[in-house]
């Protein structure tokens, strides 16, 4: 056994290589965009977002910022307010990007300068309290980085980003213990810029390594004639979010009542308040960070955190390899077993003639003779051997019977087989640093794109798998295969994106993208799964089957109680649950709690998956052959859903998550984060459960034909 256990160890050392090179290893973009000195530089803005909520605004949509002018700055064709062209995943993120009148000139410094001064209603200040209330932070983007807030480590060692900036802040009055709101009204830009790299660099060119904005509130006193502040980075008094209620009108609308509203309560008479925005522009050379590394101080704390990857991977390994030791001996028993000659088919052979043919007469007289010889050979047989014989052989003329509803079956592992190909190709792309953050909405558009190709997997593998189940109209299967997954997908989406669509937020996605999802579904997805069901059906040959089946089905015993219903499944969830729970952890706080961050550490990401998928086809092997040793011949549903099985604890860890680690308030955030996370089940499921089947299709088609030759 130890050589065994030694190659298992070996089996994961280039995978574990792989981690330690690519963990941290990202391209931090296609091209680099060098800046003469006094060139323009664009500020576009993007949106607002929350962790406390799942709903997103466009910047220009906010009625207490500065509108777009609409003016051409610098050598832009474009003037302010032009929406940037996205990809698919940035819109389906909810971005909004647009130019805007922020003036930037590679290094050329701005001490003030006034933007404009926006007046809003009662009604726009009760929403700006909101936002500010809910934790908003804003997006702007400079040469295709975030604009960040900087802070230091505690011994002041380290410095990290953390993506945007707040609205505001709140603050508690002490006199009246009464919440105040206070809007950013001045921002500091700083641009950090070092020679460019190469040609570029001996020409005097620049590249942009930093983008920090340090937000303000200033309120109306000192300031000039254009609306700046006198000294900007002075003690300034702060512009309060409030307009004072109007006592004349509210002691006559409540004239017939003891109560009187207070502070920051609607009052509709039309007054106004006035927010004058500035801002100030710095730029400042840095030597220290490279070009290539700019994006580094976003992931401090994925860096920090490695050590917990490792005890993830460690602990993800352990118990792959205990189940892989009980696998070897399953399969030991099984397949080497048979292969030594141990006689059990010979025994099962003479116990099936027994039972079906009576004893004559010759035979009784030599009973005895015959008993003292069967006696014999019983004595020679262990118990394990035993077992076998009353266990998984006697099923064999049972064990592929065709399933109940096999023809969902198929179209269900045909889209298992279409994820499984999206979630490899988007894990290896992201090793190899193709998927980075600088590419933003590149992961969701690259899947998206990969998800429409993988149809010819989908469609392969479900026609092939329809035909070897005996089906017949395999247009229909496809035609199901087709539309199953996606539309049922396409349906939730669509209904979610009528509540946010109601609160007019940014993630709602606009009609024309739903069309244009529509378009690529119908004209592209499905045209490639029909291709694919043709090859699967019509040209390839069905699997074979070592085994004929009975005309009589088997009678199936009474199950012991953790085969029987759920029980079984459910359990055996809790395995591949193990192994991943750590690793969620991370993607879950960047994913609902940790917005404006970034997951960059896909090497760790690539190899627990791999470790996972390994776990759940042991898993399900073993459960398998544990319902097979039951003399249940029912393993094909069985084992689809012992492979999908830990996605109800990966459902019951989101509805964990949303209790204990999330702030998330109001009823439509709440329906996006329990849809989302139901999705995703689903979709993780659907993979898992794909290839639990296929294992335990691969292990039965392989133990059944070793039995044949004997």
């Amino acid at each position: 056994m130890k050589p065994i256990i030694s190659g298992q160890s070996w089996r994961w050392f280039p995978w574990l290589l792989l981690v330690s090179i690519c963990h941290s290893f990202y391209i931090p973009g296609y091209s680099v965009i060098s800046y003469e000195d006094k060139e323009p530089i664009p500020l576009l803005v993007n949106k607002i977002f929350s962790d406390h909520t799942q709903l997103q605004y466009a910047y220009f949509d906010l009625p207490f910022v500065c509108p777009p002018t609409g003016q051409k700055h610098g050598n832009s064709p474009f003037g302010s307010g032009h929406s940037v062209s996205l990809n698919l995943g940035e819109i389906l993120r909810g971005d909004r990007i647009m130019t805007s009148d922020y003036e930037l000139v590679m290094k050329q410094d701005v001490g003030c300068r006034a933007l404009c001064t926006r007046e809003v209603s009662r009604a726009d200040v009760k929403w700006g309290r909101q936002l500010i209330k809910d934790g908003y932070v804003a997006e702007w983007i400079v040469d295709n980085l975030p604009a960040a807030t900087s802070f230091v480590t505690v011994d002041r060692s380290r410095k990290y980003y953390s993506s945007g900036f707040k609205l505001g802040y709140q603050d508690f009055s002490p006199s009246d213990g009464q919440s105040r709101f206070y809007i950013h009204n001045h921002f500091t830009i700083v641009i950090r810029w070092r020679k460019a790299p190469g040609k570029a660099g001996d020409e005097g060119k620049s590249v942009i390594v930093g983008f920090e904005v340090y937000p303000k509130s200033i309120g109306y006193e000192n300031r000039d004639e254009e609306g700046c502040p006198i000294d900007v980075h002075a003690e300034n008094s702060h512009l309060e979010l409030f307009i004072a209620p109007n006592n004349s009108k509210l002691e006559e609308l409540y004239s017939d009542s003891s109560y009187i509203p207070q502070r920051g309560e609607d009052a509709n008479d039309g007054a106004k308040l006035e927010i004058p925005y500035t801002y100030s522009v710095y730029f400042r050379e840095e030597s220290s960070i490279e070009w290539s590394n700019r994006w580094d101080l976003f992931f401090t704390d994925q860096v920090d955190s490695s050590m917990t990857h490792w005890l993830a991977i460690i602990n993800s390994l352990t118990i792959s390899g205990v189940l892989g030791v009980t696998v070897i001996v399953i399969w030991g028993r099984t397949v080497h077993g048979n292969a030594k000659g141990r006689g059990d088919t010979t025994l099962e052979e003479g116990k099936n003639k027994s039972r079906s043919k009576s004893p004559s007469k010759e035979d009784t007289e030599r009973g005895e003779g015959l008993l003292s010889q069967k006696d014999d050979e019983a004595h020679h047989l262990s118990d394990e051997d035993l077992e076998d014989v009353a266990g998984w052989k006697l099923v064999h003329a049972d064990i592929f019977r065709l399933p109940a509803h096999s023809g969902l079956l198929a179209p269900l592992v045909g889209s298992g087989t279409q994820l499984l190909f999206v979630a490899a190709g988007l894990l290896i792309l992201s090793c190899l640093g193709v998927l980075n953050p600088s590419f933003r909405g590149g992961f969701v558009t690259v899947g998206f794109g990969l998800f429409v190709f993988a149809g010819l997997f989908s469609g392969y593998f479900s026609g092939r798998l329809y035909k070897t189940l005996g089906g017949q109209n395999w247009r229909k299967n496809t035609i199901l295969t087709a539309s199953l997954f996606p539309g049922l997908t396409f349906c939730l989406i669509f209904v979610l994106n009528l509540f946010v669509w109601a609160q007019a937020s940014s993630t709602a996605l606009p009609f024309g993208t739903l069309v244009g999802l529509v378009a690529l579904w119908l004209l592209v997805q499905v045209p490639l799964v029909y291709i694919g069901s043709w090859f699967g059906y019509v040209r390839a040959e069905p699997w074979q089957h070592p085994t004929k089946t009975s005309s009589i089905p088997r009678q199936i015993p009474r199950q012991p109680w953790y085969l029987r219903g759920v029980n079984g499944i459910i359990l055996t969830g809790l395995v591949p649950f193990a192994v991943l729970f750590i690793e969620l952890l991370f993607v879950f706080k960047n994913l609902w709690q940790d917005k404006s961050g970034y997951y960059y550490v896909f090497g760790f990401l690539s190899v627990v998956s791999t470790i996972l998928i390994v776990t759940v086809s042991e898993v399900t092997i073993i459960a398998t052959y544990n319902q097979l040793c039951a003399e249940n011949y029912h393993w094909w549903w069985q084992s689809f859903l012992t492979g999908g099985s830990s996605a109800f604890w990966v459902f019951a860890y989101c509805i964990w998550y949303y209790m204990f680690k999330l702030h998330i308030s109001g009823f439509v955030s709440s329906l996006l984060f329990f849809s989302y996370s139901f999705l995703a089940c689903a979709v993780y499921g659907l993979l898992t459960g794909t290839v639990g089947f296929l294992t335990a299709y691969a292990f039965i088609r392989r133990i059944y034909s070793a039995v044949k030759k004997d």
